[in-house]
């Protein structure tokens, strides 16, 4: 016997529709356990890392290769909301290794809520200090070289002129920082000695970053409260406008600072303004 061919057809596209479900539930499954477990995006709102992160870049980072600790299986904070913000009742890290000095890293500050992203700069242990806008650590002062001036825009739309160093931690390692001056508020502090299992962050805009030489707002960072290392951006939009108005794409994306590490030497137009 036989089945009618309209029977015929009707299961064969009730199969197909079957099909795409289970596939596209597979596929966010999949996206799911990415994100969850391995790598995550993020976005950039304000200018404390700039010129190594700038508002409106988009980056991935790295959430296994630290371990696991408080914060890493939260999907992201949009202001108060929370998307999913799962809290592990854990003191110490769960696999991974130490994070090294120049690090650039995702993390929540203790009396926070919402995620920051600045640079490692003291390990446990260390004492750090700001003289005069020179960094030194373990009273050995950081060696910078001036490459240039800009002009640097903050999320306020305050613009101001910058002056840009590549600064060499005592490991070799570089990067660039930027100053308004070697006088400001947090260029010159007491020494801060790191807590053991701790981390102490600066934001490479270095008078415009609130970090752990502010000790009531960030401090010193458990490392059980890293997130996640930034590693690579695959996306920049000049003044943090939506990534999905496409057709402003032609005049404001920053094709230059795309998918590049965020280490090194970051694309940087050092005229004179």
């Amino acid at each position: 016997m036989t089945q009618p061919a309209d029977k015929t057809a009707k299961k064969s596209a009730a199969n197909e529709w079957v099909e795409t479900f289970v596939v596209i539930v597979e596929a966010l499954l999949i996206a799911i356990v990415i994100r969850f477990f391995l790598y995550q995006p993020f976005s950039i709102p304000t200018a404390s890392m700039q010129q190594t992160l700038m508002i409106g870049d988009y980056f991935v980072a790295n959430k296994y290769v630290w371990g696991y600790g408080k914060h890493s299986f939260s999907l992201g904070r949009y202001g108060d909301f929370a998307l999913l913000d799962f809290e592990l009742p854990i003191n110490n890290r769960i696999l991974g290794r130490d994070p090294n000095r120049g690090d650039i890293a995702v993390f929540r500050p203790v009396p926070q809520n919402m995620e920051y992203i600045k640079r490692i700069v003291g390990l446990p242990g260390d004492r750090i200090q700001m003289r005069e806008g020179r960094l030194y650590i373990n009273d050995v002062m950081v060696e910078r070289e001036e490459i240039g001036r800009k002009l640097d825009t903050d999320s306020n739309g305050d613009t101001r002129e910058v002056i840009v160093y590549r600064e060499t931690f005592p490991e070799g390692t570089t990067h660039i920082i930027q100053e308004i001056g070697d006088n400001l508020s947090l260029d010159n502090t007491p020494e801060y000695q790191v807590p053991a299992g701790h981390y102490f962050m600066m934001g490479d805009n270095r008078d415009r970053s609130a970090d752990s030489r502010v000790l009531s707002q960030v401090g010193y960072v458990p490392a059980v409260n890293l997130i996640a290392k930034a590693e690579a951006r695959f996306f920049s939009i000049k003044d943090n406008l939506p990534p999905w108005q496409i057709w402003q794409w032609p005049a404001n994306v920053r094709w230059d600072r795309m998918f590049q590490s965020v280490y090194g030497d970051t694309p940087y137009d050092t005229e004179a303004p």
